[in-house]
């Protein structure tokens, strides 16, 4: 039972790790656009989720949804004032101009909310449910739910909706997109907007369940581009696959091995993987 909880706690993990990396996948397959602050938007939406708690006493649902709200606009902001710009220049470019951003944004939170660990105050998610004999942690459980329903509902609006049609017409050929009637700059946009808000609402999550600093949005970044290859560069259903083998393989290989080996195994057998197949589980050859 022990190794079952383990399983299914990983598989939690996962999916809130498929959720932030899906905004990443969106990004990369759309615009081909590298983004080094993605980790700092999920490091963003936890500290969203502390305002709220502490500020306003809402509870998940509100920190939760302040947190897509606030991220999205950032995102937009970001990209109408930074990224229209640099994606016109070289690829060193965007890698300098995104690895800037991400310093800006991390060490900007290293001087508004100090370099300790916090955690949030206690909610409504508290406590433990038991299920079948597994014990798992409330936060931990609604969590990992709402990461997945929200991964599948990304992958549902890119491919089945008219937005997700222009956006991916926008991603396959911006010119003959505008010959079409749709504007690729508001689209690309729009993208970096649901980017940002599906980190932000990942963060959120994950902050009723671990502690956190400033300094945590380099690890969650890291995560979210071994997620992305790992499922496919663009795909949103391999990302959501992809989380939930990292987040599987992180939590058993620390339950069988110990916690600081879980990232070694992780990037040994991700090393590996693209070895044998590069273009990750969904990408195309």
């Amino acid at each position: 039972m022990v190794v079952v909880q383990v399983i299914v706690g990983g598989l939690l993990v996962g999916a809130i790790y498929a959720l932030f990396s899906a905004g990443l996948t969106l990004i990369w397959g759309m615009m081909n656009f590298i983004n080094f602050a993605h980790g700092e938007f999920v490091m963003l939406g936890m500290y969203v989720a502390l305002l709220v708690v502490t500020w306003l006493g809402g509870g998940p649902a509100v920190f939760s949804v302040a947190a897509a709200c606030a991220l999205f606009v950032l995102g937009v902001g970001i990209y109408l004032s930074l990224v229209r710009e640099v994606i016109r220049g070289p690829m060193l470019a965007q890698i300098l101009s995104t690895f800037g951003l991400a310093l800006l944004l991390r060490y900007t939170a290293f001087f508004v909310f100090s370099a300790n660990f916090v955690t949030l105050p206690q909610t409504s998610l508290t406590g433990t449910i038991e299920l079948g004999g597994i014990f798992l942690p409330t936060a931990q459980l609604v969590a990992g739910a709402v990461a997945i329903v929200l991964t599948i509902s990304l992958h549902v609006l890119l491919t089945h909706t008219a937005v997700g049609s222009k956006l991916l017409a926008v991603a396959e050929d911006p010119a003959a997109a505008m010959l079409m009637g749709i504007r690729p700059d508001r689209m690309q946009a729009l993208a970096w907007g649901l980017s940002a808000a599906a980190a932000g609402i990942a963060g959120a999550l994950l902050a009723t369940a671990y502690p956190w600093s400033p300094s945590v949005g380099e690890t969650f970044g890291l995560i979210a581009f071994v997620v992305v290859a790992l499922g496919g560069f663009g795909s949103v259903l391999g990302s959501l696959y992809a989380g939930l083998i990292v987040g599987l393989i992180q939590e058993v290989s620390a339950f069988w091995l110990g916690a600081i080996y879980k990232d070694i195994v992780v990037y040994g057998l991700f090393v590996a993987l693209l070895w044998l197949r590069p273009q990750g589980l969904l990408g195309k050859a």
